[in-house]
C-alpha cells in the first residue's frame, strides 16, 4: 500500500518548513489506502517541480469513509448534538484556521499557484468569515408551527440533517470552496465524506488536522483525495450517500447527477460552469469600470467560474473605455507568488495551460484581433500574460466557450436591447454585471440578465450573507447566505392529533 507518512515540505522563500498528511483521512486518522497503491503527485505549477505525492484514495476508500460518517451520524453528531455545541467547534475550526493563515497560505501558493497575498488575505480571510457565519446559524435552524384547528390540531415542521454528504470541490478555490462546503453541512448536524480535486489536495489534507484540533468527534468530516474518476463517482453514486454537492465543470455536473439518479435519487447541488457577462453602458465610470472588468476577467488568473469573460462595451465609449483598460491589464503583475507585490500567478496545471493557448489559438484562427498578450513567455511555469481579443462576434469559440483562463473577448454594441441579447446569448447562467449611472437602466438590465448573481457597478465580490448558484446549465441549488442551510436538511412535517375523534366505520 501507498504510504501514508507526512511529508515534509520546506518553502525556499519564507525558510518555513510545513508538515503536510498524506494518506486518507477517515475517523480522525491518516491512514493507508485498503486495497490501493496508487499516489497523486502534486506538482508547483510555478517551477513544474513536484511538492510531494499523497495516497490516492480508491472506491472501497470512499466506502469505509462514508461508513465512519454514518456511524458519526448515528452517535456523536447528527441530531446527538446541540446547535450550541456545533457552534462553538465551527467557531474553534475558524480560530485555527485564522491562526495558521500564513503556513496555509503558502501551501496553497506552492500548489495552486495564487500568490500568497491573495490567498491569506482574500481565500482564507473569507473562508474564517464562512465558518464563523454558519457558526452564527447552527442553533438557529428553525421551523414553522402551522395552524390546523386550535381545538384538536397543531402541525410543525421540523429541519433534519439530511445525513451524509459526498463533497466535490474543485482546483481553482481549494481552501474556500472547502469552507463553503464544510461550514453550512457542519452547522446543519450533517457528516462529511470530503473528495479535494486531485491537482490540489493539499490544503484539504492540512485543514483535516485542524478538524482533530477543533475537537470534532472522529467520522465528522473525512477527506480521501482521488481521482475524479474513482472518488467522485464512486461518491455520487454511493447508495449510503444523502446528498452530494459538486463545484467544477458542466460537463462533469452531468455526470454527477446521472449517478445521483441511477442510484439513490440523492440530494444534488452543482455550482458549474460560466461564460460571464460584463455590460459597460455609455454612463458608466469609466475608470471604475476598468477597474472591475479587469478584476472580473484576471482574478485568479482568470480561473473563475464567474469570470467576467465576455466584455459588452457601447459603441459611444468604447475606444475611450478600451484605452483604459488595456492600461489597467498592464499593470497586473504575474510571476512569483511569494513576493508580496505579485497579484497573479501561473495557472494551475499544464493541462489548464495548454486549454487556454489553444482557445487564444481559436481566437486568432476565427478572426478576433489580439490586442494584448496572447503569447508563451519563456522559461518554466504554467504563466499566461492577461490577452484581450477585440471583434469578438458570437460564433467564435472564445465568446461560447469557458476557457477559465486570463483571456478577455470584447464585442461593441449599440442599444441596451442588443447587450441584453448578447448577454444571455449562452448556455450559462452563473454572473453577469453591468455599469451604469442610470438607477433605472440599472434596474432594467439587472431585472433582464438570465444569472444566478448579478452585479452593478461591480464584480465578482461574494459576501458570505449573500446566496450564490446558477441558472441554466451554470447548475442547480445554492451556496452561502441562509439558502445554503436548505440545501442539507429536509423539512420533515408533524401532524399532531391532541383532540379529534375517530368514528369508525367512515
Amino acid at each position: 500500500m501507498a504510504s501514508a507518512q507526512p511529508a515534509v515540505i520546506s518553502i525556499a522563500q519564507t525558510g518555513r518548513t510545513i508538515t503536510v498528511p498524506t494518506g486518507l483521512f477517515i475517523n480522525n486518522a491518516f491512514v493507508p489506502s485498503v486495497d490501493s497503491t496508487a499516489v497523486i503527485d502534486c506538482l508547483n505549477p510555478a517551477t513544474e517541480e513536484k511538492i510531494c505525492s499523497v495516497v490516492a484514495g480508491s472506491a472501497a476508500d470512499i466506502d469505509r469513509a462514508v461508513a465512519a460518517a454514518r456511524a458519526a451520524f448515528r452517535t456523536t453528531w447528527g441530531k446527538n448534538v446541540t446547535g450550541f455545541e456545533r457552534a462553538r467547534l465551527l467557531n474553534r475550526l475558524a480560530d485555527l484556521v485564522e491562526r495558521d493563515a500564513q503556513a496555509l497560505g503558502e501551501l496553497e501558493a506552492l500548489n495552486n499557484g495564487k500568490p500568497v497575498r491573495v490567498a491569506r488575505d482574500f481565500d482564507i480571510g473569507d473562508s474564517v468569515a464562512c465558518l464563523r457565519y454558519y457558526a452564527g446559524w447552527a442553533d438557529k435552524i428553525i421551523g414553522q408551527s402551522l395552524e390546523v384547528d386550535n381545538k384538536t390540531k397543531v402541525a410543525f415542521t421540523r429541519h433534519d440533517p439530511i445525513g451524509v454528504c459526498g463533497q466535490i470541490i474543485p482546483w481553482n478555490y481549494p481552501i474556500n470552496m472547502w469552507s463553503w462546503k464544510v461550514a453550512p453541512a457542519l452547522a446543519c448536524g450533517c457528516t462529511i465524506v470530503m473528495k479535494p480535486s486531485e491537482i490540489t489536495p493539499l490544503t484539504a489534507l492540512k485543514l483535516s488536522e485542524l478538524i482533530v484540533e477543533a475537537g470534532f468527534p472522529p467520522g465528522v468530516v473525512n477527506t480521501v483525495p482521488s481521482l475524479g474518476a474513482v472518488g467522485g463517482a464512486a461518491l455520487a453514486l454511493h447508495a449510503d450517500v444523502d446528498k452530494v454537492a459538486f463545484t467544477g465543470s458542466t460537463v462533469t455536473g452531468r455526470k454527477v447527477m446521472e449517478a445521483a439518479a441511477k442510484s439513490n435519487l440523492k440530494k444534488v447541488s452543482l455550482e458549474l460552469g460560466g461564460k460571464s457577462p460584463h455590460i459597460i453602458f455609455e454612463s458608466a465610470d469609466l475608470e471604475q469600470a476598468a477597474n472591475w472588468a479587469a478584476l472580473g476577467i484576471l482574478y485568479n488568473t482568470g480561473q473563475d467560474c464567474t469570470a467576467g469573460s465576455r466584455l459588452f462595451v457601447q459603441e459611444s465609449i468604447y475606444d475611450r473605455f478600451m484605452a483604459i483598460l488595456v492600461s489597467k491589464a498592464k499593470e497586473l503583475v504575474i510571476g512569483d507568488g511569494f513576493d508580496e507585490k505579485t497579484s497573479g500567478g501561473p495557472v494551475v496545471s499544464k493541462m489548464q495551460y495548454d486549454k487556454i493557448f489553444r482557445y487564444i489559438g481559436y481566437g486568432k484562427e476565427q478572426g478576433a484581433k489580439c490586442i494584448l498578450g496572447g503569447e508563451k513567455r519563456p522559461g518554466k511555469g504554467y504563466f499566461v500574460e492577461p490577452t484581450i481579443f477585440t471583434e469578438v462576434t458570437r460564433d467564435m469559440k472564445i465568446f461560447q466557450d469557458e476557457i477559465f483562463g486570463p483571456v478577455l473577448a470584447v464585442t461593441k454594441f449599440k442599444t441596451e436591447e442588443e447587450a441584453v441579447r448578447l448577454a444571455n446569448d449562452t448556455t450559462y447562467g452563473l454572473g453577469a454585471g453591468l455599469h451604469s449611472n442610470d438607477a433605472s437602466q440599472c434596474m432594467r438590465v439587472a431585472g433582464e440578465l438570465e444569472a444566478g448573481t448579478v452585479w452593478i457597478n461591480q464584480y465578482n465580490l461574494l459576501t458570505n450573507n449573500v446566496p450564490f448558484g446558477g441558472k441554466k446549465q451554470s447548475g442547480i441549488g445554492r451556496e452561502l447566505g441562509s439558502y445554503a442551510l436548505e440545501e442539507y436538511t429536509s423539512v420533515k412535517a408533524v401532524h399532531w392529533n391532541f383532540g379529534e375523534k375517530l368514528d369508525w366505520p367512515l
